[in-house]
C-alpha cells in the first residue's frame, strides 16, 4: 500500500544467520582477554605444562560429554508421553550399573593421577633443563611492592625488568624480602612461591624474544595489584648491550641502596644497578639484611618514594 513501510520478516532466513554472526561476534569478544596467557606459552615449560592441562581437559570432556548427553536422553526417554518407557518402582540392584558406575570414575581418577604423576616430575621446578646453552643465573627477590633481579655473573641489577636471552635456559633463585609471594611469568609457566627466609629454584627458557608480562599471583598488601614487571627476551647480542648499558649508568646497589629499596613502593618504572654488592642476595636469604615492612592494617597506601633511582 502506498505511504506504508514495509515490516521486515522476523522469521526469513537471514535473520538465523544474523543471530549466529552476533553470537559469534560476542564469543570472540568474551575469548579475546584469554590470548597470550598460559595456553600460548613460548618456552618449553609452558609447553608441558599447556599440554597437561589439555589433556586432561580431554579425559573429563570424555566423560562429562555423554554424561550430559545421557541425562537429556534419559529425561527425553522417560517423559510422561512416553508409553514405550518401562517403569520399574521395584528396582534396587544391577550388577551391570554398578560396574559402570564405579569403573568410569576409577578410569578418570588413574588417567588424571597418571598424567600429574608424571607431569609433576617431568616439570620439577629444580630439574635444570636440557639445552647446549649455559644456563644464565637470576637472583630475584619479592619486595614491597616490585621484584628485584640481581644477575650474579654480570654484577649489575634491575627492579621491575627481566630481561633474559632468547634460547638460554634460566637457573633462578626466588626469595622475598617481606610477605609469602608468588613468582609467575605465565607464558613461561610454572609459578612458584617466594618465602621469606627460605629459597626457591625455578629453571625456565623462552624461546621466542618479545614482551611477557611478569605478576606476583599472591596477595601481600596494598600494592599487590601493581606489583608487575616485564620479561623482554632478547637476542644474545642485545642481551650483552643491556648489560654493557646498565653497567654505565644508575646507582650502585650495596647496603645504604637496599635499604632505600624496602621501602614500600607502588608502580615503580623499571630501573637498573651499575653494580651489586658481592653475597648480597644471601644476606637477605640469611637475613642479615633486615626484612620489609610488609602490610599492616590501617596503614595508609604508600607511594613512590621520591629517593628510588631514575629508571632507564
Amino acid at each position: 500500500m502506498p505511504g506504508c513501510r514495509k515490516v521486515p520478516n522476523m522469521h526469513s532466513p537471514a535473520s538465523p544467520n544474523r543471530s549466529r554472526r552476533l553470537v559469534f561476534v560476542l564469543a570472540t569478544l568474551g575469548l579475546s582477554g584469554c590470548s597470550g596467557g598460559i595456553l600460548a606459552p613460548v618456552g618449553p615449560v609452558g609447553n608441558a605444562e599447556r599440554t597437561i592441562l589439555l589433556n586432561s581437559l580431554a579425559i573429563m570432556l570424555a566423560i562429562v560429554g555423554p554424561l550430559i548427553l545421557a541425562t537429556l536422553a534419559f529425561a527425553w526417554w522417560f517423559r510422561a508421553s512416553n508409553s514405550k518407557a518401562h517403569y520399574r518402582p521395584t528396582f534396587a540392584y544391577s550388577g551391570r550399573l554398578e560396574l559402570i558406575v564405579w569403573s568410569i570414575p576409577a578410569l578418570v581418577v588413574f588417567f588424571l593421577g597418571g598424567i600429574a604423576w608424571i607431569g609433576s616430575h617431568q616439570l620439577d621446578p629444580a630439574e635444570p633443563l636440557p639445552s647446549h646453552q649455559p644456563p644464565l643465573e637470576i637472583d630475584v627477590v619479592a619486595l614491597d611492592w616490585k621484584w628485584l633481579f640481581i644477575y650474579p655473573d654480570a654484577g649489575v641489577a634491575s627492579v621491575n625488568r627481566l630481561v633474559a636471552p632468547v634460547h638460554v635456559p634460566l637457573k633462578l633463585r626466588i626469595t622475598s624480602a617481606s610477605v609469602l609471594n608468588v613468582f609467575f611469568v605465565p607464558r613461561l609457566g610454572s609459578e612458584i612461591y617466594a618465602m621469606n627466609g627460605m629459597v626457591s629454584r625455578l629453571n625456565l627458557q623462552a624461546d621466542q624474544a618479545g614482551g611477557y608480562l611478569g605478576l606476583a599471583a599472591h596477595f601481600s598488601g596494598d600494592g599487590f595489584s601493581d606489583m608487575r614487571f616485564e620479561t623482554r627476551v632478547v637476542t644474545q647480542e642485545q642481551f650483552n648491550s643491556w648489560v654493557t648499558s646498565a653497567r654505565a649508568q644508575g646507582a650502585a646497589l650495596d647496603d645504604s641502596a637496599y635499604r632505600l629499596l624496602l621501602q614500600q613502593t607502588r608502580n615503580v618504572e623499571p630501573y637498573t644497578y651499575r653494580s651489586v654488592q658481592s653475597g648480597l642476595f644471601d644476606a637477605v636469604l640469611t637475613r642479615e639484611l633486615p626484612p620489609g615492612a610488609g602490610p599492616r592494617i590501617g596503614r595508609p597506601n604508600a607511594t613512590v618514594s621520591p629517593l628510588t633511582p631514575q629508571s632507564n
